[in-house]
């Protein structure tokens, strides 16, 4: 188990202080891009958190969340990688084109009203 499942409000006040956020919204899903300085202010280190939501069968719904910590010492050799599995992708696996998803016809939801 992660130590912000304990208590995130309290890690999060504790250890960082937001600097930084940038949503995108991707079909279902939403990522945040959230930068973050060390306690004092003397360090940078970046979350990525996918965000998904999920209906309940009573009706609710909650969000299922996927976090990753990148630190400054790592964000070149991340690119990097995550550069080359995208290439690889788009060259091998989609001709040189990735497919654009259709565009799905939103439905209204109570909340949009």
């Amino acid at each position: 188990m992660y130590r912000d499942d304990y208590d995130p409000a309290g890690f999060q006040d504790r250890n960082s202080e937001d600097v930084y956020s940038k949503p995108v919204r991707a079909g279902k899903r939403t990522y945040f891009f959230d930068v973050k300085s060390t306690k004092g202010n003397n360090d940078f280190f970046l979350t990525i958190t996918e965000s998904k939501r999920r209906n309940n069968p009573d009706g609710t719904f909650t969000y299922d969340k996927h976090k990753i910590f990148l630190y400054k010492e790592d964000f070149d050799k991340f690119k990097e990688g995550l550069d080359e599995v995208i290439s690889y992708i788009t060259n091998n696996c989609f001709g040189g084109v990735i497919p654009q998803r259709e565009t799905e016809e939103k439905s209204l939801e109570f909340e949009d009203l």
